[in-house]
C-alpha cells in the first residue's frame, strides 16, 4: 500500500535551474545599474555570489564542495556576463546598435581587452572576494 505522505525531497533539476534563472536576473540588473550610474558597480558580485549560495541552498542541494564549486562557476559566469553586456552596451550606443545586437558581434579578444581597460585594482577586489564569498558561503 503506498504511502499518503509525499516526499520533500526536491529534484535534482531544481537547483541549477534556480541558479541559471537567478544568475541571469542579476546580471541583467547589474548591466542596468552599471549603464544607470556609469560605474563598473562591481560590489553587484558579492551580491550575486549571496545570491548563488542560497538558490542552491532553497532549491535543495546537499552541502559540499559539489555546492561550492557551483556557486563559484555561477558568479565567475556573472562576472563574465556583465562586464560583456557592459562593454557591448557601451559599444552598441557607439555604434548605433542595440546592445544585443553589439554582444553578439563583440568578440573574445576585444571583451577581454576592454575588461583589462575597464576594471581597476578595486573592481578585481571586489571579485575575489566575491569569488571567496560563493566558495565560503556555498559549502
Amino acid at each position: 500500500m503506498p504511502s499518503a505522505t509525499r516526499s520533500t525531497r526536491t529534484a535534482a533539476w531544481v537547483a541549477p535551474v534556480m541558479l541559471l534563472l537567478g544568475s541571469a536576473c542579476l546580471s541583467l540588473a547589474w548591466v542596468v545599474l552599471s549603464l544607470y550610474l556609469e560605474r563598473q558597480c562591481s560590489w553587484m558580485a558579492v551580491l550575486g555570489a549571496l545570491q548563488a549560495a542560497l538558490l542552491l541552498r532553497w532549491g535543495g542541494m546537499r552541502p559540499g564542495p559539489a555546492r561550492a564549486v557551483l556557486a563559484v562557476a555561477a558568479v565567475v559566469a556573472m562576472i563574465a556576463a556583465a562586464n560583456w553586456g557592459m562593454a557591448a552596451s557601451h559599444l552598441g550606443m557607439a555604434m548605433g546598435l542595440n546592445p544585443w545586437e553589439s554582444a553578439l558581434k563583440l568578440g573574445p579578444a576585444h571583451a577581454r581587452t576592454l575588461f583589462g581597460l575597464a576594471n581597476q585594482a578595486m573592481d578585481l577586489a571586489w571579485f575575489g572576494t566575491a569569488l571567496l564569498a560563493a566558495a565560503l558561503f556555498g559549502r
